[in-house]
């Protein structure tokens, strides 16, 4: 029988992108800007993903390396202020097993010229399956892999 224990952590991440708010929330909002950034390592191959982006909409990526686990990301919509603020709340899975339980917000604002984005998570990281020190250091991957697909985007985009 698995022990049950559920580990609480809250982490905040800032970063600066040379894009404007407008053009950050497209990456953020749109599912073919969206699929750009936010995936597994590549060695993993192409993610499964969807995207209702709206309140109340759905997103999912599944992907993981060939030998496993297959690791889903399930995420429900809560807000959306265009170009300003985005919440959402996500399940992560290891096959079928629910690793955590997640609050995100994520805050755009005018930086200069570009945006500062702060992210705030609140996880129930549940049974030991997971750890918030490797959540922080994906989401600071993701956010990595956001600002790379910024500047190589047009400025429309």
């Amino acid at each position: 029988m698995t022990k049950r224990t559920v580990t609480h952590d809250t982490f905040v991440i800032e970063r600066k992108y040379p894009a404007a708010p407008a053009r950050v929330f497209f990456a953020l909002s749109d599912p073919r800007a969206k699929a750009k950034w936010f995936n597994g390592p590549e060695e993993w191959g192409p993610d499964q993903h969807t995207m209702d982006f709206r309140i109340g909409g759905r997103e999912t990526s599944v992907g993981g390396p060939k030998e496993g686990p297959q690791h889903r990301f399930e995420a429900i919509y809560q807000d959306i202020v265009p170009d300003q603020r985005i919440i959402y709340t996500y399940d992560m899975h290891l096959d079928d097993k629910r690793i955590s339980v997640s609050l995100t917000t994520l805050e755009l604002g005018p930086e200069g010229t570009g945006t500062r984005l702060i992210l705030t998570e609140q996880g129930a990281y549940l049974d030991e399956f997971d750890d918030p020190a490797l959540r922080r250091r994906g989401t600071e991957d993701l956010l990595d892999a956001l600002g790379a697909s910024l500047q190589d985007a047009p400025a429309n985009a």
